[in-house]
């Protein structure tokens, strides 16, 4: 098994060019998009990790008590859902066959147990804000080669990252591990 290590912070160059290497995803091709935003999240997550905390901090040092309720709240449904996801046959599966369904799920979950504590509009900005952000840098954000190879890399088990754990605890590369495996298992018999 590889040390886990995160990926170094990608130059702004590299991270926010112009727009030639931006593009629409294809919203009728979803494995196409799942697979660019998986790719972008791995290639540049020490650059979205740094955008967040960037926000994460703005918002904390508006409203310390709501920050910390709502970091709370999603730390403790997301530790949950984890631990549901591997310990229970049915969250398993479910997670498995819905990986996108259980995410939507687990932030549903968060979001209305943060509306009974009154933080919502803490969590909408300083957890959504970035999320969005991330989400859209994602989906929007051409692939390279560099880009291309780290998600190979990842997904081979040959270096793993904080954002390929998390990927993999949402469900996000079992699909992927079972076809880098499989390829491996037919070259393996041939």
């Amino acid at each position: 098994m590889a040390e886990v290590q995160l990926t170094p912070l990608r130059l702004w160059d590299d991270f926010y060019p112009g727009s030639e290497r931006f593009a629409k995803p294809d919203g009728k091709d979803l494995a196409k998009w799942n697979n660019r935003v998986v790719s972008n999240l791995l290639y540049y997550q020490t650059n979205y990790l740094v955008l967040a905390i960037a926000v994460f901090l703005v918002v904390g040092f508006l409203n310390p008590l709501g920050m910390f309720t709502a970091t709370a709240v999603v730390s403790a449904v997301f530790v949950a859902s984890v631990w549901a996801g591997e310990n229970r046959a049915a969250i398993s599966d479910f997670k498995r066959h819905n990986p996108t369904a259980f995410v939507i799920a687990v932030m549903v979950a968060s979001y209305m147990l943060i509306s009974l504590l009154g933080s919502v509009m803490v969590f909408m900005t300083a957890i959504t804000l970035p999320l969005a952000l991330i989400f859209a840098h994602a989906s929007f954000r051409l692939r390279n080669m560099k880009n291309k190879l780290e998600y190979k890399i990842e997904g081979a088990g040959l270096k793993r990252s904080p954002m390929g754990i998390l990927l993999e605890a949402l469900g996000q590369q079992e699909e992927n591990l079972q076809k880098i495996q499989s390829f491996l298992e037919g070259k393996l018999k041939e």
